[in-house]
């Protein structure tokens, strides 16, 4: 693998990047802007009306973000020039042809100086309505990419998927591009135009019953994406649509390069622009706010099995030597941004991170009084968990039911209530169980040899993807909680 260095590879290059008002894209729109400013241009395309409301979206969303302070150190009084002149808010949404630009000049504009694009948008709800899920996962992919196709200096299109569109297999899992129709179960086809169609139909069926209301019809999509994804053996909608979304780009791109990037649990910054910025609730974050808050009654996983996380400055700093390393290289590669080979990281040190932070560091409640620390009992087998669920919650639950049997439902209200955070809390359970218990590990076969040629470089230091270089006790105690707190809590 050859290619110059990652940072002059970056100069004078123009670079579209959707969902830039997400977590991630905020990360590269960063990296970038401060390691090479002599970039082109930036063009992000926000979900707006105009251009307008794209503008004040960029301003709020992305550049007033504290992440952005390090430039604004740099170049002081220039930053606000700075930025003018090197991003420009575009107003549109993937799930439209030509990424919903309607301005026909500024299309062409865009198609005549655009040198990469960066396709990151999502929805990466695992409960998601499985119609908004194929719009942005699967036809967003496909609007981007027809859109990439008319760009007459393109060099690379690059997709962030996720590491989990492999679903629940074990072992080591290779970095492997879907086949067309491929499922993850015996010898199923998966026809994308059929899954789009049956969508369709069903919404029209919706539409005819009686009782039919916009909750209904969330209900249903909703279900009919976790149907539809078990059907193929995935086990979620979210690494469903995004599998698809593979698929189609690996149809479309005809002899444009393509890389796809599959990250898989993206945490707070290690290092850049500083430690601990993050945005969002991530998957793992969960468990974290729930441990200081006192609210997390249990937790249920194999706590020796690798809990595959990865920084996002270091999963930022991949895609960027991606992007370098295959621009005009006419194939598609696919890389697993992972940790679990190279670094292994169990469940039990966020665990024992987390009693540890909180013993020193305990939060107080709204009434000013220290929220008492008590150790979770973690379930290591899912049958016991399913025995403490049953004894904790569908006793009383079915007892309650009882009582408003025989005394004229003077607690209908309180069960109903009750009944429906059981049943929501059981889904939820059951989205989440095949990550707690993953038993695979991410080959990074790819990516190590990235690893490689970008030491060739000068700049190999300043972009550093190697989850080896880690100390994950301290980065979960010092760098992720403390972050977490800080972002996600306040």
């Amino acid at each position: 693998m050859e290619f110059g260095g990652i940072v002059d590879g970056l100069e004078d290059k123009s670079i579209l990047i959707t969902g830039s008002t997400g977590f991630l894209a905020k990360l590269f729109v960063e990296k970038v802007l401060r390691v090479q400013p002599k970039v082109k241009r930036l063009y992000l395309l926000v979900r707006a009306s105009d251009t307008k409301s794209a503008e004040k979206r960029l301003q709020n969303e992305v550049i007033e973000k504290e992440l952005f302070d390090c430039l604004r150190k740099k170049h002081g009084k220039e930053f606000h020039s700075f930025i003018t002149e090197k991003i420009c808010a575009i107003p549109g949404d993937i799930i439209h042809e030509n990424l919903g630009i309607e301005d026909i000049k500024l299309r062409e504009l865009i198609w005549n100086d655009i040198n990469m694009v960066i396709h990151v948008a999502a929805t990466t709800n695992f409960y998601v309505r499985y119609d908004i899920a194929l719009n942005i996962n699967v036809i967003g992919a496909k609007n981007a990419m027809n859109f990439a196709k008319k760009c007459s200096k393109l060099e690379v299109f690059l997709h962030v998927s996720t590491a989990y569109v492999t679903g629940e297999k074990e072992g080591l899992l290779l970095e492997k591009a879907f086949g067309k129709g491929e499922t993850l179960k015996g010898n199923m086809y998966l026809d994308i135009d059929a899954e789009i169609k049956l969508v369709e139909r069903r919404k029209k069926e919706l539409l005819q019953l009686d009782n039919s209301t916009m909750d209904v019809e969330k209900v249903a999509m909703k279900e009919l994406g976790i149907e539809r994804a078990r059907h193929f053996g995935w086990p979620n909608t979210y690494v469903f649509t995004k599998a698809m979304g593979e698929m189609l780009l690996g149809q479309l791109r005809g002899s444009l390069p393509l890389v796809i990037a599959r990250p898989t649990i993206i945490t707070s910054t290690w290092k850049e622009p500083f430690p601990g910025w993050i945005e969002g609730n991530r998957t793992i974050d969960n468990i974290i706010v729930g441990y200081a808050k006192g609210t997390l009654p249990c937790f249920v996983a194999d706590i020796e099995s690798p809990m595959d996380v990865i920084p996002g400055d270091m999963v930022v700093n991949a895609l960027i030597a991606m992007v370098v390393a295959h621009s005009n290289h006419q194939a598609e590669f696919i890389y697993h941004i992972s940790s679990s080979v190279r670094n292994p990281v169990k469940y039990s040190i966020l665990e024992q991170c987390g009693y540890r932070y909180f013993s020193k560091n305990p939060l107080f409640g709204k009434n000013g009084k220290e929220i008492s620390l008590q150790k979770v009992p973690v379930f290591k087998k899912l049958a016991i968990f399913r025995i403490f669920l049953f004894i904790r919650y569908w006793l009383p639950l079915e007892m309650l039911r009882l009582v408003n049997a025989i005394f004229c439902c003077p607690f209908s209200k309180k069960y109903n209530e009750l009944s429906r955070k059981y049943k929501f809390l059981m889904l939820l359970i059951d989205l989440y169980i095949p990550y707690c218990f993953f038993k695979g590990c991410f080959d990074d076969f790819n990516l190590e040899r990235l690893r490689m040629a970008t030491k060739k470089h000068n700049d190999s230091q300043i972009f550093d993807f190697d989850p080896k270089n880690i100390d994950w006790d301290e980065y979960f105690y010092n760098i992720h909680i403390p972050g977490v707190l800080k972002y996600v809590c306040n």
